[in-house]
């Protein structure tokens, strides 16, 4: 109750700061722009986002560094207790936030509970903050209505929750053959399985999912199980990465592999790759295109029509 009161009075202009990509894209869509002080540095959609002032960096150089060096600089700093992501002090104490979004799903993918730790201790006046934590699509929609009690847009947040609904509907009213199996990929070296949302992402849009479960965490896998599971189609979307950078990660690190030569998907030619930065990995309104870039995937034949964003998937 008390917790619901503070809610309540929290209205008009509101200073807000970002700790999450997928937070700060709904901010832009529910027309809240001007309320946002602060993002982080992968906060990079729409393209006005990077004008915001950065409260958030990474200590990873992932542009410079391979999918086998991220993981192990990634592995190295958790293993010796430190952080990824630092604070901008200055420009946090300069948005003088009353309200922070951050999230709880994965502290290698985003900004998480040390660093709201670390805004409190920094900030004179302690804001309010709000977590998102969502496993699968349907708490990715329920974000949007709830984002929409919080900074009292109830009514657009609405409309566009009903919209994700119905691509998401227009999709899944289609199918009604059989589904391919599908494996997707999170990360290629080492391998992990794409967990959270993913599954059911691929469940809806027309494939039996294959090793991951809806709603668990991503793991690390081996080969072996993908030889065991012999996948009809793989779709590699490691965290981050966009359609060009992932198709040579798996020039340099697959493509010779004999044992992967043998899986039939890899025979079948029916190896993608997808833009995983902009439309998998961050719990956005954007893993609905996601789910149209899967539906084309699986089933090209069904979803000709649908328009997908260019350069958002391609055939190896």
């Amino acid at each position: 109750m008390f917790k619901e009161y503070f809610w309540c009075i929290f209205i008009k202009m509101q200073r807000i700061v970002s700790f999450l990509p997928s937070a700060t894209e709904l901010i832009y869509e529910l027309g809240l722009e001007k309320m946002l002080f602060g993002v982080t540095h992968e906060c990079e959609f729409p393209e006005d986002a990077k004008s915001k002032p950065r409260v958030i960096d990474s200590v990873i150089d992932s542009q410079n560094l391979t999918s086998g060096e991220i993981n192990q600089t990634t592995c190295k700093l958790l293993s010796e207790g430190k952080d990824i992501f630092i604070l901008n002090e200055k420009n946090l104490k300069e948005a003088n936030p009353d309200i922070i979004i951050s999230q709880e799903t994965c502290e290698v993918c985003a900004a998480y509970t040390n660093q709201v730790n670390k805004a409190f201790q920094i900030l004179q006046k302690k804001p309010l903050t709000y977590s998102m934590d969502p496993h699968d699509v349907k708490e990715i929609l329920n974000t949007v209505k709830e984002f929409g009690r919080i900074l009292h847009q109830e009514k657009k947040a609405g409309e566009i929750y009903d919209k994700l609904q119905k691509r998401i509907d227009d999709i899944y009213k289609i199918l009604h053959e059989r589904k391919p199996t599908v494996l997707a990929i999170e990360w290629l070296d080492p391998f992990f399985t794409a967990g959270h949302w993913v599954p059911e992402m691929v469940e809806l849009s027309g494939g039996q999912n294959l090793i991951s479960q809806k709603g668990e965490h991503s793991r690390r896998m081996t080969l072996d199980e993908i030889e065991k599971a012999n996948p009809e189609i793989i779709i590699l979307m490691p965290c981050g990465f966009d359609v060009e950078r992932t198709a040579k990660e798996y020039n340099d690190i697959l493509r010779e592999n004999q044992n992967w030569k043998r899986l039939q998907a890899v025979q079948n030619d029916k190896i993608f790759v997808v833009d995983a930065n902009s439309y998998f990995s961050k719990p956005s309104i954007r893993t609905i295109t996601g789910l149209e870039i899967l539906a084309k995937i699986i089933h090209p034949e069904k979803f000709d029509n649908i328009q997908v964003p260019e350069n958002s998937f391609k055939k190896i």
